[in-house]
């Protein structure tokens, strides 16, 4: 087929005129990056029509790149970009002249890729600054008319800087500073009304020390529309195109946009202060996390532990290690955590977290077409149990449907949705426990309200003994969005005042007596945690076995029911809690354990038991109960525990 400029661009009359159409064929653009927003810079002007480019790129594309970058595909991983971007350009227009700059822009070639530019495009990575800088200021000194698009959260902010007006180096004020420090006063001087922070779901993928920032799709595009649209207006001269200091900041998520006014650029009063904020953000932030021990899983064991990893654990203890024996054999090196924590009675509750690791390595197993068959050496103690998991290849095996939720699986402990669950809901989890358990459901308006202030009560003891105020000060990682080996505070289920009391009152103990003796300390904890959240539900639930739970081995059984159940309930998008305190405390008063120097609090107990008793009866006795919680539909946590690297967690095995 013949390629015919005007037939391929004709849809563009209309918006344009021939004759505007016919001069855009006759400019030159240089666009520097050809990464997120730079190939996306490069198709879409070309489908505008315009007929010359100067591209830059030193890199190649990989698979990081895929979820936003233009010319990201398996044909073209490890290809450089500015080839590929060249073919894909051509192929919409034969008669493009490009000149390709394949080792980057710096001072020995910057001119001889402006040579004979109309309009400069930027498109060089973030952290590109000398690079960057270099550009705009030859831009600068050639009068050549720059345009900054960034691809901010899920939208855009634009800067133009216009040949006599304010410079790059002028609005920014990058020269002498750190490469922090630069990061900040880019990001801030792009985006002064920090339109995408209110939906920042992971801070912590922000790290200007590492020069990484997570970026999507929606934000490229978004940035090639826009920047498109005002490369337009320059090379056409149509209407005003608002010049550095001034800017535009467009976010879909919010439908907001925002027109910016920094006269004086980072100078300016405002920028100044929002650049001291953001100091004292990055400043506060926890260190990144050992990189050698976030290793990458490669061989089929390595891979089957880390998704098992995610197996749910009493306040993210993590109660194993892994030693790697040979590619079909890995041994498990349990603990529990009775000898200092309240809530793990006899080990039982860790038993239970290492049940749900067994069956969560049964699952992930699957997906590599194996099953695993798991021996617990009798000669190990009940408090330290070891257990030997060996992988057999089972050809036709079909991956578990609960694969896919391993680890979608979270804990929401804020107050969730009251529609009942539907009968077919129901089935499905009772299905998941399997033959030897039973589900008790809760979930009438009375029995709810009971439960809640079960839950209200027994939140009582937890926040009144020292036993337990030793777990929280250990368990709670303060300031967190995520945890690898704690719970984060925001995933508490408190709102923000409450937040900040807690943290100060779990300073000391003695704090803890003050609040509670003179200020009724326990009421909004336990408000926001229990008595609230025991209304808002679905229902509550309690897994029972149909034998009594005696050793180790029924708790292991119970916590593989425990979850299948757990999964089970993600896949149907529903939310859930465990509520483990009633069953463990009145196990205590029914053992006639004394776990704790507090009388009110071991009377308190025997009341839960006694109340347990009469909810439950011969259904389900003290011996037969494997767990509780709360369920139904909800938002997904905005914050949750997340998981130690696999690294630390594998066991160098003994010589």
């Amino acid at each position: 087929m013949v390629f015919d400029y005007q037939e391929a661009f004709s849809r563009n009359i209309g918006w344009l005129t021939e004759t505007e159409q016919e001069l855009l064929r006759t400019k030159r653009i240089a666009i520097a990056g050809l990464g997120g927003v730079g190939g996306s810079h490069l198709l879409t002007l070309t489908r505008l029509g315009i007929g010359a480019f100067n591209i830059s790129d030193l890199d190649i594309f990989e698979l990081a790149n895929f979820n936003r970058q233009a010319g990201a595909s398996l044909s073209h991983i490890d290809k450089p970009k500015v080839e590929v971007l060249a073919s894909l350009a051509l192929d919409i227009n034969p008669d493009l002249k490009l000149i390709q700059f394949g080792a980057g822009i710096d001072t020995s070639n910057v001119d001889d890729f402006l040579e004979g530019v109309d309009l400069y495009v930027d498109a060089l990575d973030f952290f590109a600054f000398e690079a960057r800088k270099t550009v705009f200021a030859a831009c600068y000194d050639k009068g050549i008319p720059a345009i900054t698009a960034a691809p901010i959260g899920m939208g855009t902010a634009l800067l133009y800087f216009k040949p006599g007006k304010m410079s790059f180096e002028q609005y920014f004020r990058l020269e002498g500073q750190s490469d922090e420090e630069q990061a900040l006063r880019l990001l801030l001087g792009l985006s002064p009304s920090m339109l995408q922070m209110p939906y920042l779901a992971d801070d912590s993928r922000v790290d200007f020390k590492a020069q990484k920032a997570p970026s999507t799709p929606m934000a490229c595009e978004l940035c090639a529309g826009f920047a498109g649209t005002w490369a337009l207006k320059s090379l056409l001269g149509r209407g005003q195109i608002p010049a550095a200091p001034r800017g535009i900041h467009f976010d879909a998520y919010r439908n907001k946009l925002s027109t910016t006014w920094r006269p004086g650029g980072n100078l300016n009063p405002i920028q100044q202060l929002g650049l001291m904020i953001a100091r004292r953000r990055v400043m506060a932030k926890p260190s990144n996390k050992n990189e050698a021990a976030s290793q990458t899983p490669v061989s089929l064991v390595e891979r089957i532990i880390d998704l098992a990893l995610w197996a749910p654990s009493g306040d993210n203890e993590q109660p194993w290690r892994f030693e790697i024996v040979d590619d079909s054999h890995f041994v498990i090196f349990a603990h529990d955590t009775s000898d200092w924590c309240v809530y793990d009675l006899d080990g039982r509750a860790s038993q239970i977290a290492v049940g749900a690791l067994l069956e969560t390595i049964s699952i992930a197993a699957t997906n590599e077409s194996y099953s695993a068959t798991f021996t617990r050496r009798l000669d190990s103690e009940d408090s330290r149990p070891i257990i030997d998991v060996r992988l057999n290849k089972s050809e036709g095996l079909a991956v578990s449907h609960l694969y896919p939720f391993i680890k979608l699986r979270m804990t929401q402990r804020r107050p969730l949705n009251t529609v009942a669950l539907t009968p077919e809901q129901k089935q499905v989890l009772e299905a998941a426990v399997g033959d030897q358990y039973k589900i008790i459901w809760l979930e009438t308006s009375k029995i709810k309200g009971r439960m809640a202030r079960l839950l209200f009560s027994s939140a009582h003891i937890r926040l009144t003994i020292p036993e337990a105020y030793e777990v929280h000060k250990q368990n709670i990682e303060w300031g967190a969005q995520y945890s690898e080996n704690k719970i984060p505070d925001k995933a508490v289920g408190v709102d923000a005042l409450t937040l900040k009391i807690m943290r100060w009152t779990l300073e000391s103990w003695n704090r803890v007596k003050m609040m509670n003796r003179y200020f009724a300390g326990t009421v909004l904890p336990r408000l926001q945690m229990d008595l609230l959240p025991g209304y808002r539900c679905a229902a509550h639930f309690v897994i029972v076995s149909h034998q009594p739970l005696k050793d180790i081995d029924d708790y292991l059984a119970g916590g593989r029911a425990v979850q299948r159940f757990w999964l089970s309930a993600t896949a149907q998008g529903l939310q859930f809690q465990p509520e483990m305190t009633p069953l463990i405390f009145s196990r205590y008063s029914h053992d006639g354990v004394k776990f704790t120097d507090t009388p009110p609090a071991r009377a308190r107990a025997d009341k839960i038991a006694g109340e347990l008793e009469e909810q439950f009866g011969d259904s389900a006795t003290s011996a037969n109960r494997v767990f509780m919680g709360r369920i139904g539909l909800g938002d997904e946590p905005k914050s949750r525990s997340v998981r130690r690297p696999i690294g630390e967690l594998i066991k160098t095995p003994k010589l």
